[in-house]
């Protein structure tokens, strides 16, 4: 299965061995300093991010990365008696395909009022243009077993991400509808 569109979630999780090839930091707008790991994500991710976070800007619009890659390791010490926290191993953080996202007009807070910023909005219109989903949707968590998070984006190709964009599926709702993801047929970042 293409790593780009693997279901990840409590039934689908990731080995504790499991680290992505090619992390990288390119330099995408963070609330976190150099060096630090969370500024990581796969690389053909890195660079879907920063075109979209280029674009929003040329709208003059300030999306900014908080929490990019996090390893089995940090995650257990994240949820770590936090019942919020996904699980290690379920989380999609630790594939290098999850970005979350905020603004300065709520001071780069991952909370639902993100939704109302004219960032969080455009996000919402616009993150499948560059291969994302807003991967824990409102009114989902049935489904997904997530909250709704506006700000948790994930990378799944641009031809994926306009199908469930234009369906409202969630990857669950597609996995369980369809079966088996879109081919990609996007040529690899090197």
């Amino acid at each position: 299965m293409n790593l780009y569109t693997r279901l990840i979630n409590k039934d689908h999780p990731l080995p504790p061995d499991y680290v992505p090839e090619n992390l990288t930091d390119i330099g995408i707008p963070f609330d976190a300093p150099c060096g630090d790991p969370k500024r990581l994500l796969e690389i053909r991710t890195a660079h879907a991010a920063l075109t979209l976070i280029q674009a929003a800007q040329k709208e003059s619009l300030i999306i900014t990365g908080i929490s990019g890659y996090r390893s089995y390791k940090r995650q257990q010490q994240l949820s770590t008696g936090n019942p919020y926290v996904a699980s290690p191993g379920t989380s999609e953080h630790q594939s290098g395909l999850a970005l979350d996202v905020s603004c300065p007009s709520i001071q780069y807070q991952l909370i639902p009022e993100f939704a109302e910023t004219p960032e969080g909005k455009w996000l919402k219109r616009n993150a499948s243009l560059y291969g994302f989903i807003i991967r824990y949707p409102a009114n989902k968590e049935p489904i997904t077993g997530i909250p709704w998070e506006p700000w948790h984006i994930r990378y799944v190709t641009r031809p994926l991400a306009g199908c469930l964009a234009l369906t409202g599926l969630t990857l669950e709702e597609y996995y369980s509808t369809f079966g088996a993801p879109l081919q990609n047929p996007e040529p690899e970042i090197t």
